[in-house]
């Protein structure tokens, strides 16, 4: 797939069109009609885009739009909504959107605006794999939309990790790409584990007799 997309909009016609387009494109996609399950999905995997409708029967998408924002600053924001005034879009802009699109609207058009919101995170360099994301152009990273405390290595083996999710990767493989040499005393490596799991990162796991990876929830 190129990127997972969740869209909060309770029209299911809206949704349902929006998700053939996207999967046409090769896009996952998952539609959610209430802001409470929206919110039961993001606490188990992130997005890598968002649609927002802002008329919600359970609340406001701008207020769900600044809740993600905070929590997942990587998550790119696509408001979607029938207040289609400038000042309607000026607001959702400031409030941190990174798009705004009016009802009625083109599918097509939308999917091109999704990919390209997809385009950019990867040329910002950022990679998310469920709860984790990571800037590689800022060496940041994330674990459930609070910031990991990492040194460079650290970074740099979850990076490998995240650029390999749910691979079996062999302890003199990591050795290799993360610390340049192809043998030698493993025991740096398991210790840079060991970091990263207490740090909260519980899904890097160990393949006993081979090495570890990093599973996909």
């Amino acid at each position: 797939m190129n990127g997972k997309v969740y869209a909060l909009e309770d029209d299911a016609s809206i949704s349902g069109l929006i998700g053939v387009a996207l999967q046409m494109n090769g896009i996952a996609f998952e539609a959610f009609s209430n802001i409470k399950d929206f919110n039961a999905a993001l606490d188990v995997s992130r997005p890598d885009v968002a649609l927002l409708d802002i008329m919600l029967p359970d609340g406001n998408g701008l207020d769900v739009l600044k809740s993600v924002k905070q929590r997942f600053p990587s998550v790119s924001c696509i408001m979607l909504s029938a207040l289609s005034k400038e000042e309607d879009k000026v607001n959702g802009l400031n409030l941190g959107a990174d798009d705004y699109v009016a009802k009625p609207f083109s599918v097509l058009e939308l999917a091109a605006r999704v990919n390209a919101a997809l385009r950019r995170k990867k040329q910002c360099g950022e990679i998310v794999v469920g709860s984790l994301a990571l800037n590689a152009e800022t060496m940041e990273a994330w674990l459930n939309g609070a910031k990991l405390d990492l040194n460079k290595k650290e970074f740099e083996l979850l990076k490998y990790f995240m650029l390999n999710p749910g691979k079996v990767l062999s302890r003199e493989t990591i050795l290799l790409e993360v610390w340049g040499y192809e043998q030698g005393e493993t025991r740096t490596l398991d210790n840079h584990i060991s970091r990263l799991r207490k740090m909260g990162i519980s899904n890097l796991e160990t393949v006993f007799g081979i090495g570890y990876k990093l599973s996909v929830n």
